[in-house]
């Protein structure tokens, strides 16, 4: 089994927000789930970033998404791998979840901001994060940030990521930045060296590692995790170049179509398992056509 990365970092390389397979009642199918958390570490993936947004995990209940976590400790995934998603718009869901990550030897967790109320003051978010904490209670917690505005539309910004710092500099490890702005992770890296930034995109892996970051937080990398990983392990030159373009290239055809449903489609289809195609409403499964168009892009994508 694949091990923890040995750095001052708690995870470094390619990490993957690990889909959730769902039966045709939407039930999750945590034997599905094991296997391919498994099948991804095999791949080289540097952690499991299980229940965030690519795990559809807030159409998840706490129940739910503790029985998963579970699975995955009694299936034999080292803990130390897994940085689960604990946020909710509750405190105390959010408390149970973070709780139980961290007793079960989670390595960190994922932590949104709470998302449903809009243009909150920046103290009422920092409030929020401190309640977690605090009342996990527990030395063990490690505390990834969580910035993902175009979907929380509830940012984590630099302002406040040092706030919180300062008070709980022991708890917070780091950042996921899926904002899609480069110059607000770049902000991020300059401004706490101390933490590990992991942008949300490939696409800005290269200059991410460049200014220290560990590596990266991918939906993505559910397809080419291995591919990843040896963007970040080949040294510089041409070569590396050549694979990065190709990860860039996959990353864009993935965005042309809803992610989440094209790449259920793409394990539907890898597994031989249709059951990999269903998605909790409001999402819906990927068309036919929309499937044919995404393998006639990727195969291009792939071709270089």
């Amino acid at each position: 089994m694949t091990r923890p990365p040995a750095s001052r970092h708690l995870f470094s390389g390619v990490l993957v927000p690990v889909l959730t397979p769902f039966a045709a009642d939407l039930r999750p199918e945590p034997g599905l789930f094991v296997s391919l958390c498994r099948a991804l570490l095999e791949d080289g993936a540097g952690g499991l970033a299980v229940f965030g947004t690519t795990s559809e995990a807030n159409s998840m209940t706490v129940a739910e998404r503790r029985t998963l976590l579970a699975a995955l400790i009694e299936g034999g995934i080292q803990p130390g791998m897994l940085m689960p998603g604990t946020g909710a718009a509750a405190i105390p869901d959010a408390v149970e979840l973070t709780r139980a990550a961290v007793e079960a030897g989670a390595g960190g967790v994922l932590l949104l901001p709470p998302f449903y109320y809009k243009n909150v003051p920046e103290d009422g978010v920092f409030a929020y994060f401190a309640e977690v904490i605090e009342r996990v209670g527990d030395a063990r917690l490690k505390v990834f940030l969580y910035h993902i505005p175009q979907m929380s539309a509830v940012p984590v910004t630099p302002d406040l990521v040092g706030r919180l710092v300062e008070r709980y500099g022991h708890a917070i490890a780091g950042l996921k930045d899926s904002s899609g702005d480069w110059n607000n992770t770049e902000t991020l890296l300059r401004r706490f060296p101390q933490l590990s930034i992991f942008p949300g995109s490939e696409r800005f892996l290269l200059p991410g590692l460049a200014a220290g970051a560990p590596g990266c937080i991918s939906a993505t990398a559910n397809y080419d995790a291995a591919l990843i990983r040896k963007v970040i392990e080949t040294p510089e030159g041409p070569e590396r170049e050549r694979l990065a373009r190709r990860m860039i290239a996959i990353r864009s055809a993935f965005e042309k179509h809803p992610v989440i449903p094209a790449l259920k489609f793409l394990q539907a289809r890898r597994s031989g398992n249709p059951v990999w195609k269903t998605v909790r409403p409001p999402l819906r499964p990927l068309s036919d056509d929309a499937g044919r168009e995404l393998l006639a892009t990727l195969e291009a994508a792939e071709s270089d």
